[in-house]
């Protein structure tokens, strides 16, 4: 196989200001990796390359420079494997992904087909939460309804954006509407919590039995987050925390310090699929609970996420709700229907 590459440079534009305690974003830079067979060119395979600002290690300004030269690589002939080890992308999680899931593509047809499972075949549904984005209490409240009016038996609530009582009031506010037993509800504060006031804050959001919380306190302190998952009244859920820890032997010793109850794995932000299947592996032998979340990628690479994700025994709702943030979105058979995200075999992809 001489493999042939390029890549496309496309922004995607949110419906609204997507907030988190971090700030607001209005539009997304990300780029998609063709990759084909110079035998037979008709048939592409895509990844997307979707780093984060703020998040990803690899939403670097080089990025481009970085692309350039992984087609020059590819091209040239020396890559007909796709050798990633020989790429460097060790640095480079989001490219990574995309090339990952766009050779798994090409070698499926270039049908955007990335695992031939009960999903992709249409017979199946994922359950997922729905998302609540940070902003005033009248449009968190807004969210709400229309997710709970929508199926949903899973929320999850960015917090730490507003003050901290009135996120308390949204949350007794729902839970009014609706029980334990009938909704579960996570929260992502994405570190906003400083260390010194985090299990007060814990505590005053286990009265409304909350699932889990994502990242309370920010990344990199260790010792700090060990102490909260060992006392926390609220189970706790690792995610930045991941994210640049790439080497195995870090993995585990982050896992084995901190022993979180979860962790949640974000392939562009992780370093693709065989890293996330690690990460899976490594969090099962230590009886530590996960789940797959997409990081505002398209629907090329939400769909990448959810064939992977859909290749095991999921019993937990996902984060896979992302594909309809945007305006432009690229069209596809990703459906929601109750909570659920479908496959649709009754639907096209759109070009790119």
């Amino acid at each position: 196989m001489a493999l042939q590459c390029t890549y496309i440079p496309y922004t995607l534009d949110f419906k609204f200001d997507a907030r988190t305690s971090r700030g607001a974003i209005s539009q997304h830079q990300v780029f998609y990796i063709k990759l084909w067979d110079a035998a037979d060119p008709t048939i592409i395979g895509i990844g997307e390359c979707a780093p984060l600002a703020g998040l990803s290690i690899d939403h670097r300004p080089d990025i481009e420079q970085k692309l350039s030269e992984v087609c020059q690589t590819i091209n040239s002939g020396k890559a007909d494997t796709l050798d990633m080890d020989m790429l460097e992308l060790q640095e480079w999680p989001a490219l990574l992904f995309a090339l990952e899931t766009a050779l798994q593509d090409l070698q499926n047809g270039g049908k955007r087909l990335i695992y031939k499972n009960a999903f992709s075949n249409g017979e199946a549904g994922i359950s997922i939460n729905g998302l609540v984005w940070m902003g005033d209490k009248e449009f968190m409240q807004q969210q709400i309804t229309q997710k709970l009016a929508q199926g949903y038996s899973c929320l999850k609530l960015k917090i730490g954006g507003l003050d901290f009582t009135t996120e308390l009031e949204i949350l007794q506010s729902i839970r009014e509407t609706a029980s334990e037993s009938e909704l579960t509800i996570r929260v992502d504060a994405n570190g906003a919590f400083a260390p010194d006031q985090a299990f007060k804050k814990l505590e005053r959001l286990a009265k409304f039995n909350i699932h889990s919380i994502e990242q309370p306190i920010k990344q990199g302190q260790w010792k700090a987050m060990a102490e909260l998952c060992a006392y926390t009244p609220v189970p706790i859920a690792l995610d930045e925390e991941l994210i640049g820890v790439q080497l195995a032997d870090k993995q585990t010793e982050l896992l084995d310090t901190i022993n979180p109850q979860y962790i949640i794995l974000k392939p562009t932000l992780v370093g693709g699929l065989k890293a996330s299947a690690t990460w899976i592996e490594l969090a099962e032998k230590s009886n530590i609970g996960w789940w797959i979340t997409s990081a505002l990628e398209s629907n090329i690479g939400l769909n990448a996420i959810s064939h992977f994700t859909a290749n095991y025994n999921i019993t937990m709702p996902q984060g896979l709700g992302t594909g309809q943030l945007y305006h432009n979105n690229i069209a596809s058979p990703l459906q929601i229907e109750q909570g659920k995200l479908w496959y649709s075999m009754l639907q096209e992809w759109g070009k790119l």
